[in-house]
Formats: C-alpha cells, sequence, structure tokens
C-alpha cells in the first residue's frame, strides 16, 4: 500500500492544479458585469428622459394676484409680412426664420385683466435678461413692452416673469404639421384648434383661441393656470376667430 501512496498524493494534487487554472475572475465591463450593475439600480428609478420631463413639472416661478394666464403665441411670418412688422429687423431680417414665438404670457382674472402695474422692479429689462430670450422672444421691443403691460401685473421678479414666460413656452407641444412652416396652407381655425388639442393632451377647445388678421393665421392663444397645468377659459374662447378659412404663411 505504501508503494502507491506517493502516486495517489501526486495525483490529487494534479487534480487541484487543473481545477485552480480554469476558475478566472470574470473582467470588469464584461456583459454579466455590466448585467449586474444595471440590476443595482434603485427599483423604479426614471430613465433620463423621463427624469428631465419630471423635472420640469411645475418647477417654474409662480405668479401671484391673479386668476390664470393667457400664453401668447404669434406666428412670426404673419407678423413679419405685416406695416407693423416690416421694420423689425430683429424678427423680421432676411436671416431670420422664425415660426410662433411668445407674444407674452398675461395674467389674467375671471373677469377683465391688469396691466400696467406698480412693482419694484425697474421698467427697462437689463439687456442680459432680454437677449436671453431671443430664441422664443426675438426683439428688446416686444420683450420690454410684455413686462411693462403685463409682467409687472404677474408678482414676479423680471428673472422670474421671463422664466415662467420659457417654461410656459415648453409646456405647449407645437403641431408639427403648422409649426414647420414649410409651405403655405388653408385651415379653419378649428382645424388649426384641434392640431394643438391633439397634440396636447389636457388642452380643451374651451381653452385655446385663434387670433386672425383678416383671414391670415396671426396668433394661438392658450389659457394655463398658474402652475402652468392646462384650463378653459370661456371668455377667452367667444372671442376667437372663426373664419372658415385661414392662411398660415409659410417661414421663408
Amino acid at each position: 500500500m505504501k508503494r502507491y501512496a506517493g502516486f495517489i498524493a501526486l495525483g490529487l494534487l494534479s487534480l487541484a492544479a487543473l481545477w485552480f487554472s480554469q476558475e478566472k475572475p470574470v473582467p470588469s465591463g464584461s456583459p454579466n458585469d455590466r448585467q449586474t450593475q444595471a440590476s443595482s439600480q434603485p427599483a423604479g428609478r426614471a430613465q433620463p428622459d423621463t427624469a428631465r420631463r419630471d423635472a420640469g413639472k411645475n418647477s417654474a416661478p409662480q405668479g401671484t394676484g391673479f386668476d390664470f394666464y393667457v400664453l401668447s403665441l404669434s406666428w412670426s411670418p404673419a407678423f413679419c409680412a405685416s406695416s407693423e412688422g416690416a421694420g423689425n429687423r430683429q424678427q423680421c431680417g432676411s436671416d431670420r426664420r422664425y415660426g410662433f414665438v411668445v407674444h407674452g404670457l398675461w395674467p389674467q382674472n375671471e373677469n377683465g385683466y391688469p396691466e400696467f402695474c406698480q412693482s419694484r422692479e425697474p421698467d427697462r429689462v437689463p439687456d442680459a435678461i432680454g437677449r436671453s430670450m431671443f430664441d422664443i422672444m426675438p426683439s428688446m421691443g416686444l420683450i420690454g413692452h410684455q413686462w411693462r403691460k403685463h409682467g409687472s401685473c404677474s408678482g414676479l421678479s423680471q428673472k422670474d416673469y421671463f422664466s415662467a414666460t420659457r417654461a410656459a413656452f415648453a409646456a405647449v407641444r407645437l403641431p408639427e404639421t403648422i409649426a414647420s412652416g414649410t409651405r403655405a396652407a388653408t385651415l379653419s381655425a378649428d382645424a388649426i384648434e384641434t392640431a394643438f388639442t391633439d397634440a396636447n393632451p389636457g388642452l380643451s377647445k374651451r381653452g385655446i383661441s385663434i387670433s386672425c388678421d383678416g383671414r391670415r393665421l396671426e396668433e394661438v392663444r392658450i389659457c394655463l393656470n398658474r402652475d402652468l397645468t392646462f384650463r378653459d377659459c370661456p371668455e377667452l374662447d367667444r372671442r376667437g376667430c372663426r373664419a372658415g378659412s385661414t392662411e398660415i404663411i409659410p417661414i421663408r
């Protein structure tokens, strides 16, 4: 028996060496490692796009002293085709190709609206604030007038009022079929309202109004609560354009 003990021990050592040589660590970043990292994320965590969307909800400064807002979106090609817009080089210069821009964010009451209110803020809007809005309000004259007439009645500072204006614009999804402005189109005011309500769940036709300049689409006005959620506003809706056909000038 002693004769075979050495051979048995040698065989066991060989088997052990072979077993250890086959056990290799999983490299960092391998599919198994990445799967483990992904599964370690907290349950229910929002994906990046969802997180950004949720973070923006109701995050805008909320005004005081009025009941709701009207967000007025001007169709820039129609404005630039008018006698008033012809001389506005900031918005209507040859290299400007705006579609819907913000005319204003207007504090409203259930009956009537305030305007040109007393404010601790200066009448003039500093260039640093105004020019930061040029992608959606492309004129310092427009920005200054909107602050003096409407923003001063919001209960907000200039900085917060224009932050709320940007958030209100971002809260509305523009229907691509109209907002692209690739070619001239003729639609009824009701069809334009339908395009907006279809693109914006929660927005009803009682909360939107179309403004026309003759037969041209001039503005789309949308009612928002102070937290920038959609709401109805029958008084505004009754004043809307009811043209059977509305011309939408293309972006040139």
